[in-house]
């Protein structure tokens, strides 16, 4: 009988311990969330998804639509293909009324192959609209790196990747801001190997400003 139950335990165990076998994450996981003006609903309120590139230009861009909306964001290290990812995004969309959604996520996750990200980008796709349901979104390439690295960060990769997203995101009628042929000719406003330096930062939330707001609603 106690073997049984041993058995009967580790059985119901199995499927998680699969789950996470199959999870692939960095050393140092993050998250950061912003969300300003929350008490105001006079504006459109639109968020910025991404990592720490999004971060960089997310202080210009909310200085470019003020007066036009209220902006947030969420960044993070978490990659398509984890279910925390779509765990974070869950909690933070829920709790405001989102007008459009500028995302990209392809930066961090190189343990994860391309077929990979091809097969969970819809799951992002899916969690964003179900938890920000009457916002418009729009696509953000992933910008290019200086140079490949031993981790699996690539410019090859990136290129495809940016493809795969390209052709999903055109599948669901989702519009693309391509970041990444806005900075392949600026390699010289990278400020180390991935990130970009103020001149870069301002040049990405030029363009990131007027695709959001061509998405937000007429007042």
């Amino acid at each position: 009988m106690k073997t049984i139950v041993i058995l009967a335990v580790l059985a119901a165990f199995a499927p998680a311990r699969a789950q996470d076998s199959a999870v692939h994450r960095e050393r140092i996981e993050w998250c950061d969330a912003w969300m300003p003006d929350m008490n105001a609903h006079d504006l459109p309120r639109v968020v910025l998804i991404g990592d720490s590139i999004t971060r960089g230009y997310y202080p210009i861009v909310e200085q470019l639509l003020k007066g036009q909306a209220y902006v947030a964001r969420i960044t993070t290290s978490k990659a398509i293909g984890d279910p925390a990812l779509l765990d974070e995004l869950a909690a933070f969309l829920k709790q405001a009324r989102f007008d459009a959604v500028h995302f990209n996520i392809g930066m961090h996750g190189w343990a994860y192959t391309e077929d990979d990200y091809r097969q969970h980008f819809p799951e992002l796709v899916a969690a964003i609209r179900k938890n920000a349901p009457r916002a418009r979104l729009v696509w953000a390439s992933t910008t290019p790196i200086r140079a490949d690295t031993e981790s699996g960060a690539r410019n090859d990769r990136i290129v495809r990747r940016n493809s795969i997203a390209r052709d999903l995101a055109a599948a669901e009628g989702i519009p693309v801001d391509d970041l990444h042929a806005l900075m392949t000719p600026h390699g010289d406003m990278h400020s180390d190997n991935v990130h970009f330096n103020q001149e870069g930062s301002s040049l990405l939330a030029g363009q990131v400003a007027r695709e959001v707001a061509k998405l937000l609603p007429v007042r």
